[in-house]
């Protein structure tokens, strides 16, 4: 008897163990593996077999899992938005509803740029881990660096497509649009050489930054562009009172180009310097640090004349150096630092709008050096606007962007490869 009492026992012992393994089983499996089921920035899948690459530059991004996440676990140390051409981490606002991470950048995503998402150390909130994993996505478009404060694209309008430097309701005149540098690039402004005016007003805001960079396309068109007696006349691609301001103009026989710009001081008063290129590789003028030799090459008209041409020019306040580039390569250099010892300008602090009314306005002008009411050098045939033999600007112009950073040589690059023809 006792034996069977024991033995009982022994099998009620085993049924229990078993059906503990049994409970056991049946809890594991009901466990919903922690997993992705979807990613995507805006509309746009991320999980596909390829990176796509029409991602629009303002995207949010939003990740959903098999089961809730840990919201302690989502954070910039596990979720990283990684910037290709610079290799810079993006800082984005990361937020956790249930299964749902959302990553919301906190800056544009520029146009034509390549970007990888990466995930490590996500945890549910039931314990689970996951293995990491990355995302890559390009964004729409031909490459423009994130954080123009103004942009002309001119596709049938003359409008700033990312901020309210729109022009005044009577500050066109004579504007036409064409085909631009390349298909992908649509329209362009088309300048008479004559009268073609577009005028911006609070154009003192977009100079009084630190630090500057504008970079657009233009094609000076030659024929037929000549004064009274006949000889070439120079081109005003556009100005914001002169040297007042800012300005950049091309030489009658396009031999040269300049920006002209005026610069905050160190006693807050401004005083303007050139930002001048002639491709012949002189450095005869202070503070100037490189010049491109073009003697061999056509020289500058070999650029500028009758050809599209991407043009950048940047001043950076931290080095105080100021650049000129043309179609991504690097023409000129100078630096405030190697003024003479005792010159204003070696406190050179930024750029800042230096004019009087009604000398110069603060409105800037696409296509002329100052705007229609300006009266400095009204006496001048080549600089009133009411002369057609002034140096108006006689051709096309795309993709005006303004920069209240300087942009690097490795941005300037992209954006001139990613849209050239």
């Amino acid at each position: 008897m006792r034996k069977q009492i024991i033995a009982l026992n022994v099998l009620l012992l085993a049924l229990v163990v078993f059906i503990g393994v049994i409970s056991c089983k049946k809890s594991s499996d009901n466990t919903v593996t922690f997993g992705l089921s979807s990613i995507k920035a805006g509309t746009i899948d991320l999980n596909g077999a390829t990176p796509p690459v029409n991602v629009p530059p303002n995207a949010v991004i939003t990740a959903a899992f098999s089961v809730a996440v840990n919201p302690a676990t989502a954070t910039s140390t596990t979720i990283k938005l990684l910037r290709g051409f610079d290799t810079v981490y993006v800082s984005s606002t990361i937020t956790v509803t249930g299964s749902v991470i959302t990553i919301t950048p906190s800056t544009d995503l520029g146009n034509g740029t390549a970007y990888q998402l990466s995930f490590s150390g996500l945890m549910s909130t039931d314990g689970q881990g996951l293995a990491p994993f990355t995302r890559a996505f390009v964004t729409i478009g031909t490459f423009a660096p994130s954080g123009a404060v103004a942009y002309y694209n001119f596709e049938g309008n003359a409008n700033d497509q990312v901020g309210t430097w729109n022009p005044s309701p009577t500050g066109i005149v004579d504007l036409t649009y064409a085909a631009s540098y390349s298909t992908a690039a649509g329209q362009c402004a088309a300048f008479n050489g004559t009268s073609t005016i577009i005028e911006i007003p609070n154009g003192d805001q977009l100079d009084n930054t630190t630090d500057f960079t504008i970079a657009f396309w233009v094609k000076a068109n030659s024929v037929g562009h000549v004064d009274s007696l006949g000889n070439p006349k120079g081109q005003f691609v556009f100005g914001l009172g002169a040297f007042k301001g800012f300005e950049f103009e091309m030489s009658g026989d396009y031999s040269s180009c300049k920006l002209s710009a005026s610069y905050r001081l160190a006693n807050d008063s401004t005083s303007s310097e050139d930002l001048w290129f002639a491709g012949d590789g002189n450095l005869g003028w202070q503070g100037w640090t490189y010049c491109r030799d073009l003697t061999q090459s056509g020289g500058v008209a070999g650029l500028l004349k009758d050809k599209w041409a991407f043009v950048t020019c940047v001043y950076n306040s931290t080095s105080k150096i100021g650049a000129m580039y043309i179609n991504g390569q690097i023409m000129k250099t100078q630096d405030f630092n190697l003024w003479p010892a005792g010159d204003p300008k070696t406190g050179v602090k930024g750029l800042k709008y230096g004019g009087v009314t009604p000398d110069v306005y603060p409105i800037l002008a696409l296509g002329h050096i100052f705007s229609r009411n300006s009266t400095m050098w009204s006496d001048q045939s080549w600089a009133r606007y009411s002369s057609q033999y002034a140096n108006h600007f006689g051709g096309w112009l795309d993709d005006l962007r303004i920069y209240h950073r300087p942009l690097s040589a490795n941005e300037i690059v992209l954006m001139y490869n990613s849209a050239k023809p």
